[in-house]
């Protein structure tokens, strides 16, 4: 054993990291962890266990899948559980997209063209910064970030593995901040209003009523994440042993007219897009003028698949990496080999997921949960911290931020505004716990392919890997941001234009 990998295996991280690789195959991890789902779920629904859905004011059940019905259900909906996986579209898709960009040598030579000069503290300050407001783009950013961050650190002479763990912690963990408004603030916030307003019809908010908490945040969580990145991840991966990197050679003349064609058609993409955003009836807005549920934003992840796919291809035509129009389809068929293995893990992990949702078990746990901290009657900053801690916590076993909303807001938005503080707070206070622990979340569906990504560069990377590097990641940024928010009551400093922390 190498010098780095005994340094691997030693302390809380290490042993994490060896209990994790020791446990089975993720595969058979999942059909295990599935087995005990479906027990579980049979012994509370032959014990009558139920909830009251704060939302709809129905009664919630425990189903039981060991019956006529459940096993009914589990033959008949095996292949649609698979088939309609959100995230397996949206990752081979971009896959697909990125792989054009990729295998034409378009990111490799932008990348040591754009690193070439830069610090190194800059290099790992961009790609956190760049990574926390991917968000802008959805999930798509969780697909392209963490391999274009392993990409630059690569080109750098940096672990890459640092830079992919690093671009995914970065997507995950802060996905809630951003400099601008995103998605989910439009998704959020008007389940706010409507909570609020039960309370106090006259109650109004907007869909930036997190913006400026979220701003900070993105340059708190930027150099938070640096620290743990330097301190922390690069030490433990120590040198790279990979294939040798050329962090002198420039660019060919013909490699920079590629990069100057790609500039000018990313300058005229980006161009069309604002003439389609800007103007008040602009045809990327909605038809009542919104940008934010216009075909622009809801459609991201496909403007982002034609972008790459068209820049790819005009670099490589530019270079003669493509010569006829086969070699990008061959490209891009190339892409997904390293994704079989997340292809086939998908399949067992989309079963477990649907029967988690039949059982219901998770609007259970997260509804319990709730009533658990209503009935402690916590006030202050403990209420703050124990709201955050048992978001995490739900996260485990229900990743969707908009379902968790949709069941915690209709109870800690009227428990926060009789406390005397704004629903906005409350909002902030729920992401918060809501994106911590997505990187670290097993039953998250990217896990499988950041796994597939780091075994490029790592062969033995397994589950125990990624999650023993998150780990430091997902406690840095939830203790900044509990610092933030005991800050912003102190001070009580706004959450966003017209909202404030207190009432």
């Amino acid at each position: 054993m190498s010098k780095n990998e005994k340094k691997q295996k030693v302390g809380f991280l290490g042993t994490i990291e060896r209990v994790g690789n020791a446990l089975p195959h993720p595969f058979i991890l999942f059909l295990i962890i599935t087995g005990g789902l479906v027990i579980l779920a049979a012994i509370l629904a032959a014990a009558g266990v139920s909830v009251v859905n704060p939302t709809t004011g129905e009664e919630v059940v425990v189903k039981s899948l060991l019956n006529k019905d459940g096993f009914s259900w589990i033959m008949t909906s095996m292949v649609s559980n698979f088939s309609s996986f959100a995230a397996l579209g949206v990752v081979l898709a971009m896959q697909m997209a990125i792989g054009v960009a990729e295998g034409s040598g378009l990111l490799t030579t932008a990348m040591r063209r754009a690193i070439l000069g830069v610090p190194m503290w800059l290099l790992t300050a961009a790609v956190l910064f760049l990574g926390i407001n991917g968000s802008i783009a959805s999930e798509a950013s969780i697909i392209f970030i963490p391999p274009l961050a392993a990409t630059a650190f690569w080109a750098a002479g940096k672990h890459p593995l640092a830079g992919l763990i690093a671009g995914y912690a970065a997507v995950n963990a802060g996905f809630t901040a951003n400099v601008m408004i995103t998605a989910t603030d439009a998704l959020l916030y008007p389940v706010t209003l409507e909570i609020a307003q039960g309370v106090d019809p006259n109650y109004t908010t907007t869909v930036a009523n997190n913006w400026y908490f979220m701003i900070v945040s993105c340059f708190v969580l930027t150099v938070v994440g640096v620290f743990v990145n330097n301190k922390i991840i690069a030490p433990r991966l120590g040198e790279y042993k990979g294939t040798e990197v050329d962090k002198e050679r420039d660019a060919t003349p013909q490699e920079r007219k590629g990069l100057r064609n790609a500039a000018i058609f990313s300058v005229i993409y980006i161009a069309i897009i604002l003439i389609g955003c800007i103007p008040k009836n602009g045809f990327l807005r909605d038809a009542e003028g919104s940008v934010l549920n216009g075909p622009f934003i809801t459609g991201l992840v496909g403007f982002l698949i034609v972008y790459f796919i068209l820049v790819g291809v005009i670099y490589g035509k530019t270079v003669g990496v493509f010569k006829t129009a086969s070699d990008v389809p061959k490209v891009m068929a190339d892409s997904l080999t390293s994704l079989t293995s997340y292809i086939v893990l998908v399949f067992v992990i989309a079963q477990f997921i649907q029967i988690f949702n039949y059982t219901n078990l998770g609007t259970v746990i997260a509804v319990s949960a709730a009533d658990l901290l209503k009935s402690a009657g916590f006030t202050g900053v403990p209420m703050i911290i124990c709201i955050i801690l048992i978001t995490t916590l739900v996260n485990f076993f229900m990743t969707s931020g908009t379902a968790k909303w949709y069941i915690f807001a209709p109870i800690f938005v009227p428990m926060f505004m009789m406390l005397g503080y704004s629903p906005e707070f409350a909002q902030v206070v729920y992401r918060i716990g809501d994106s911590c622990t997505n990187p670290i979340t097993p039953i998250y569906p990217y896990l499988p392919m950041i796994i597939g990504m780091a075994s490029k560069y790592d062969k033995k990377a397994g589950m125990g890997t990624i999650i023993s590097m998150m780990i430091p990641y997902s406690v840095a940024f939830l203790l900044s941001w509990i610092v933030m928010v005991i800050v912003w009551m102190l001070c009580n400093l706004p959450l966003g234009p017209g909202a404030s922390v207190f009432m």
